[in-house]
């Protein structure tokens, strides 16, 4: 029996130094149903390290229950501790069921990897499911990935993760059945074994294949944002496996600790007039992710060095706005031109002629004849990265934004930021907002005054989604995963 890690992966450890590590026993298993537990080398089938669980250990119980959910279809496999997939190949069609602990507005994603010899997100043919609890129907949309991004238009050509439709195909999957309960959503759907398109791809039942898995927030379009589990490794699919269920293992459900997110910065300094728009990672639950409702983008803007802050402007003044997010149209994810706009999603550029002509734009575009609505303020691109060798997935570690910013590398191109000229007025809202004119809900909130004032809109964000962390009480095995391991 695998234990999965601290963050629920079933992948092979990560170097732990001095760490205490709380792990929960899967499929409800308790400390009482076991004897030992071993850090296992899979490769030369070898125990590393090992420790014996006493009888009759004084420890209380977890504060858990496990779903009665089992699929019934006769293969599954267990993808991470909260997501499992199975299916059934009948002739020249392939039933799939996936079941995931996520929340309403999250989605589920399974797929086929865009590469032959690894799992590959780029290329990638996916269903992305969900559960949409207003008009009570589940969902299992066809898409393809063509760039690591929210699917944008890049010179008139849709691009990034997109639905089938939108790229003028159709969608392949016909939904099945779909419910959620007790916080578990399961959604089933057919599919062709062989492609009816050239967009998409096979499902070989003769050896085995690469695959591709994810789960994240919806956006306001109920489209699927940036994830926050995904695999770091290889995952394959024998679709011609004996039957055999044994992999998949009872859903934990239950409350789980959320997590603080970081304080909110706010740049409100009545002598600046000049701010620096650089991009960076957006944080994982800590970060943007942590701030409310709104699905967070893989990239955020960093203003002077902080995550999205607020900033306040005085009407009457005019201030200049540095933007490094990219002069490169090509680019599906590293091309930000820079707005201001009195709405508080941005991504203008996914928006139909109608829409964008609504949206309220106070500076960083020009319209065309057209009335179509043209950015200006893109600039060379400077974005910071995780270090080598980090997981973002693990951005949670971090208590404080000031650790997480050190542990980022930055890296500039050569070229001249734009310069994008902002003098709020007497017409502008109280409230406007800074954004990408590509992506949804990189930036954050401008405060338009007319005299400064501190602590105008600093609040305290309230806790972030679930931790992806869950706890329960096995405590001998703390020591044994501090050892310097990698598997």
């Amino acid at each position: 029996m695998k234990i999965p890690d601290d963050y629920g992966y079933l992948e092979p450890l990560r170097a732990y130094k001095g760490e205490d590590v709380r792990l929960e026993l899967p499929g409800g298993t308790t400390v009482f149903d076991i004897k030992w537990v071993s850090v296992w080398d899979q490769r030369t089938r070898t125990s590393l390290a090992s420790v014996l669980v006493p009888d009759a250990l004084n420890v209380p119980p977890a504060d858990t229950k496990h779903h009665d959910y089992e699929s019934k279809l006769p293969h599954c496999k267990q993808l991470h501790r909260d997501y499992q997939v199975s299916w059934e190949v009948f002739g020249n069609q392939i039933t799939f069921e996936l079941a995931a602990h996520i929340s309403e507005d999250e989605y589920m994603a399974f797929g086929i990897s865009g590469s032959e010899t690894s799992s590959s997100m780029l290329g990638a043919d996916v269903a992305v499911a969900q559960y949409d609890g207003a008009l009570q129907r589940g969902l299992a949309t066809d898409y393809n990935i063509t760039a690591l991004a929210p699917c944008v238009q890049v010179l008139g050509a849709w691009r990034g993760v997109c639905r089938d439709d939108r790229l003028g195909a159709l969608d392949s999957n016909q939904v099945f059945t779909a419910r959620r309960d007790d916080g578990l959503t399961v959604v089933s759907y057919r599919r062709n074994l062989q492609p009816m398109e050239p967009i998409d791809r096979e499902w070989v039942v003769g050896r085995p294949m690469y695959v591709v898995w994810a789960v994240g927030r919806l956006d306001h379009e109920r489209e699927p944002a940036f994830h926050r589990l995904y695999p770091k490794r290889d995952v394959r699919l024998d679709l011609a496996k004996a039957d055999d269920t044994g992999d998949c293992v009872r859903f934990s459900v239950g409350n789980r600790p959320g997590l603080t997110s970081w304080d909110v910065a706010e740049l409100f300094d009545p002598a600046l007039r000049v701010f620096q728009f650089r991009l960076g990672p957006s944080g994982g639950p800590r970060g943007l992710a942590g701030r409310g409702p709104a699905a967070a983008p893989a990239l955020a803007w960093y203003v002077n060095g902080q995550l999205a802050p607020d900033l306040q402007l005085r009407r009457g003044l005019t201030y200049s706005f540095k933007v490094f997010g990219g002069n490169d149209p090509h680019s599906a994810n590293e091309y930000h031109p820079l707005i201001v706009t009195a709405e508080p999603v941005g991504g203008l550029e996914r928006l139909g002629e109608t829409a964008q002509r609504a949206a309220r734009v106070l500076a960083g575009v020009h319209y065309t004849r057209r009335g179509r609505l043209t950015p200006t303020a893109a600039g060379g691109l400077c974005v910071a990265r995780h270090a080598a060798g980090a997981d973002r997935r693990r951005d949670a570690d971090y208590a404080t934004f000031r650790a997480f910013n050190r542990s980022l590398d930055w890296r500039c191109a050569a070229e001249p930021p734009a310069d994008l000229r902002v003098a709020p007025n007497t017409t502008w809202p109280d409230i406007v907002y800074y954004h990408s004119f590509t992506h949804a809900g990189m930036g954050g909130r401008i405060y338009v005054v007319d005299r400064h004032k501190r602590n105008i809109g600093r609040t305290r964000p309230s806790a972030a989604p679930p931790s992806p962390r869950a706890a329960a009480p096995l405590a001998p095995l703390a020591a044994l995963l501090a050892l310097f391991v990698y598997l």
